[in-house]
């Protein structure tokens, strides 16, 4: 899973190209429609656990991440309102909260980028601004800034906790099969889930070492997020609803085939 799954066009941000620029957020996240799964911080899995199913991603033999689904098809996010604007959870991932914002590294440090094909980047004045009349970076861009550096510690510390428990050997491949009032199934793989019985099978002091770095209640949050799998199936039922109307007005719709008789539509 790629940091940049949902960037364009991420460049540094520089007084020469953007001191005329200013940001207009409002709660706008269209930008994710395309994606079915995001990255998580380990901070953010109490939040998230009542909502989400938790998961971990990452190539065979390489970093993984904690990830939320978002969807069960390829491309697909059901956290959009029907106007794909709105996000329809309490707890929006921080993945997400600082988009169009992130960082990029060069020479071992870490340079502000913002997206600009974000249609919230504007030089109209709309939103914040990014620079002040003396050409100084604003408050705005200072509280992006503390933001973006506590996601990168925050994204530091996930990648120990995701390297101790790849180590312990906890993870198992995993594909969820999510079946439809209508008798159909969705399968969904490419991911990782701990094991329980593994989990359950580790020495009792390693169990205690997990518990004071409360890395084991982490773990079982993660196992109990399994069970928002109800709730994407739900949310694709209403998509799939909403989909029949459209799918059959586009047959009505469409032109008869020469010689057929056009009054017989059953």
């Amino acid at each position: 899973m790629t940091q940049l799954l949902i960037y364009k066009t991420a460049v540094p941000i520089s007084r020469a190209r953007h001191g005329d620029c200013s940001v207009e957020v409002a709660g706008d996240y269209s930008f994710s429609g395309d994606v079915n799964s995001v990255p998580l911080m380990a901070v953010e899995f109490p939040q998230a656990a009542s909502e989400y199913a938790i998961v971990f991603a990452g190539p065979e033999g390489g970093d993984i991440t904690p990830a939320v689904l978002l969807g069960v098809r390829g491309n697909e996010n059901l956290f959009l309102s029907e106007g794909s604007k709105h996000w329809t959870a309490k707890y929006v991932p921080a993945f997400l909260r600082r988009y169009p914002f992130v960082f990029s590294k060069s020479d071992d440090r870490f340079l502000l980028c913002v997206d600009e094909e974000y249609p919230g980047l504007n030089r109209e004045g709309r939103g914040q601004k990014l620079f002040d009349q003396d050409g100084k970076a604003t408050t705005y861009v200072d509280n992006i800034l503390k933001f973006l550096q506590e996601y990168q510690a925050q994204f530091l510390r996930t990648q120990a906790f995701c390297n101790k428990i790849k180590e312990l050997g906890l993870l198992e491949p995993m594909q969820a099969q999510v079946t439809m009032e209508s008798g159909g199934r969705v399968s969904l793989g490419g991911f990782l889930a701990v094991s329980r019985s593994k989990l359950k099978a580790l020495p009792g002091d390693t169990l205690a070492e997990l518990a004071a770095t409360d890395e084991l209640e982490l773990l079982y949050l993660h196992l109990q997020s399994m069970r928002n799998f109800d709730g994407l199936r739900e949310r694709l039922e209403h998509v799939l609803e909403g989909e029949k109307p459209a799918a059959e007005a586009q047959a009505l719709a469409a032109p008869v085939p020469n010689g057929a008789d056009g009054a017989s539509v059953h």
